[in-house]
């Protein structure tokens, strides 16, 4: 497909099969990703409750690599698609190579720091003495992995701003079914433990990398190659503002994990202390630790399927809205909302009934990790729907290049809402106020994007002349 076949493609096409059909191959790339951290999770927690704990704290690394990732592709790729909108296909091209090298230059940097400081990381990022050598060990491989873990997030999305998310796709559900095929071999038949997961985990996204760099020489994609200007300082600075909602986002959500970490280890340890004394305080927080870790994945499970279906959205939105057809991107954004809302709410209802079987899926022989993992997941189910909004108008201000507002409501909801709430909450109801901080957070963050959300879908004229084809 041309670039001029693409563009008249994103503003003729009906916007619900086009966001229906952008939105499928996200969605499985979301749920695929998501569901090989939870398998992650799950053979790790074959070792015993520490290495599970171990994986929730290295999981806020992960979440920061992520963030820095998305800063780049994110940043670059809706300001690709605005440009192609506006039928700049050269600026575009400059803009594609400049969010992928700068990209791979600053995974370099970070991986060299992660590694000279791979001790004092793992205890910031909320380990135990008991957590700390199986999160240095799963935290110095994962490190080695950063700069084309990095690229790859820059990859999947450019690809999806350029309308050609089946190509992303491909590139991380293969990445995603190697690292599900190598956990447990590597992990327990050449008995390497938790270096096995981390191996794998490496492994997998490098041949991800791989088949996603080659993939952008097909479907029309702009392609990637350092003789196309690669490191284009004048566009940085419109590349950092495009991506500074997804960095706020991605970077508060690790952020929160990690102060989350924190706070649950105190509390666990403090209510340990009133407890009879054969228990051990490290093993407690351990078990606190490690429940909020479990409930963490699967709600970003459960989440990615919304991330992915926002994923579709957002190319759709980016592409009518340089182009001015307006009154397609409000259509588009009410009908993400409604069939998310939907679908949020058939998943929270199952998740309130099944609670106590995922979260002992994990870890079935702790019975404190299933107690305070059941509590916490329940109380996330209820106000789990008004994510539906949230995401949506987060996504849609991003991909109209509202990069102040967007990062506002990016930072509210584990950031804002959400650290209060972690530092108050505590304080009043024990551990109770770990499990329900995120679900208040919630509540409050609904009332923030509503304004923001309303606001600028009002400024949003619909054109009455536009030539979509000219």
């Amino acid at each position: 497909m041309t670039q001029e076949e693409k563009y008249v493609k994103m503003t003729t096409e009906p916007v619900q099969r086009l966001v229906g059909t952008l939105a499928v191959p996200t969605i499985i790339s979301m749920l695929v990703t998501a569901f090989y951290n939870m398998v992650d999770t799950y053979f790790v927690g074959k070792i015993n409750t520490s290495a599970t704990a171990a994986v929730g704290v290295v999981f806020s690394l992960m979440a920061i690599i992520q963030a820095l990732g998305f800063l780049f592709g994110h940043g670059a790729g809706n300001y690709m698609a605005r440009k192609l909108g506006e039928k700049d296909n050269e600026e575009a091209e400059i803009i594609g190579n400049a969010g992928f090298f700068f990209c791979l230059i600053f995974g370099f940097i970070f991986m060299i720091l992660g590694l000279i400081f791979v001790e004092p990381l793992a205890y910031a990022l909320g380990s135990t003495k008991t957590i700390l050598p199986y999160a240095v060990d799963y935290m110095k491989i994962i490190l080695l992995g950063c700069p084309y873990m990095m690229a790859s997030f820059v990859l999947n999305n450019q690809m999806r701003y350029q309308g050609n998310a089946i190509y992303a796709m491909i590139g991380i559900v293969i990445g995603a079914a190697i690292n599900i095929i190598l956990d447990p071999i590597l992990m327990f038949t050449l008995d390497m433990g938790i270096k096995g997961a981390a191996w794998a985990t490496i492994i997998s996204q490098a041949v991800s990398f791989i088949l996603l760099l080659r993939l952008t020489r097909y479907g029309g994609n702009i392609k990637i190659s350092l003789k196309k200007n690669p490191f284009c300082f004048r566009v940085l600075p419109e590349i950092v503002k495009g991506g500074m909602p997804s960095l706020c986002r991605q970077g508060i959500a690790s952020i929160s994990v990690i102060l989350l970490n924190t706070c649950a280890k105190e509390i666990a340890m403090e209510t340990a202390k009133t407890m009879s004394s054969v228990v051990s305080l490290e093993l407690y927080a351990d078990a606190a630790i490690a429940a909020m870790s479990i409930v963490s994945r699967v709600t970003m499970f459960a989440n990615s399927a919304l991330i992915g279906f926002g994923q579709g959205f957002q190319p759709v939105c980016s592409f009518n809205y340089g182009a001015k057809l307006y009154d397609r991107v409000k259509e588009a954004f009410w009908f993400c909302v409604k069939a998310s809302f939907l679908f949020l709410v058939a998943i929270a209802v199952l998740g309130y009934i099944f609670s106590p079987e995922i979260v002992s899926f994990f870890r079935d022989d702790d019975i404190r990790v299933t107690a305070i993992g059941t509590f916490a997941l329940r109380a996330q189910c209820i106000t789990f729907p008004l994510n539906a909004w949230i995401v949506m108008c987060n996504m849609m201000l991003q991909a109209c290049g509202q990069a102040f507002i967007a990062s506002i409501v990016a930072l509210c909801r584990q950031g804002i809402c959400f650290i209060p709430m972690l530092l108050i909450l505590p304080q009043i109801f024990g551990m109770t106020g770990i499990q329900i901080a995120q679900p208040v957070a919630d509540v409050f963050t609904l009332a923030v994007t509503l304004l923001a959300g309303l606001h600028f879908l009002n400024k949003l004229k619909p054109q009455s002349h536009n030539f979509a084809n000219s």
